[in-house]
């Protein structure tokens, strides 16, 4: 009965950390707000949910596959988020109105503005 339980509860905080991400995702302002938001949130989702997987099916083939999609997840979501944002920065996307300050202007003095910018199709 324990382990129903603890799965059913790692299931609903997975489900809350993924909408919360999708909630950061539709309501805030900018790229860069929104994919930390989005990359913490449904990052620790998903964890959430791989470990009820684990839970429910032990130390099964299925279960360690779901131990190793969290060391997974935990190593690329945050590199990939950054290199989105980074991305993003350089590209010359623009920063909220009501952002305080612009610390990486220092480190790319060279950003793309993003009226210049032209897709190859």
């Amino acid at each position: 009965m324990t382990r129903e339980m603890l799965t059913i509860i790692l299931l609903v905080l997975g489900l809350f950390f993924i909408v919360t991400g999708c909630l950061g995702l539709y309501r805030m302002p900018d790229v860069f707000c929104r994919m930390h938001a989005t990359s913490k949130a449904t990052t620790l989702g998903l964890v959430f949910i791989l470990m009820a997987s684990f839970v429910h099916l032990g130390f099964s083939s299925v279960g360690l596959k779901a131990i190793l999609a969290i060391i997974f997840a935990f190593l690329t979501a945050p590199v990939g988020a950054h290199l989105i944002s980074r991305a993003a920065y350089q590209r010359g996307v623009k920063l909220h109105d009501r952002s305080v300050t612009d610390a990486l202007s220092v480190l790319y003095p060279e950003k793309i503005n993003a009226d210049q910018v032209q897709d190859k199709d």
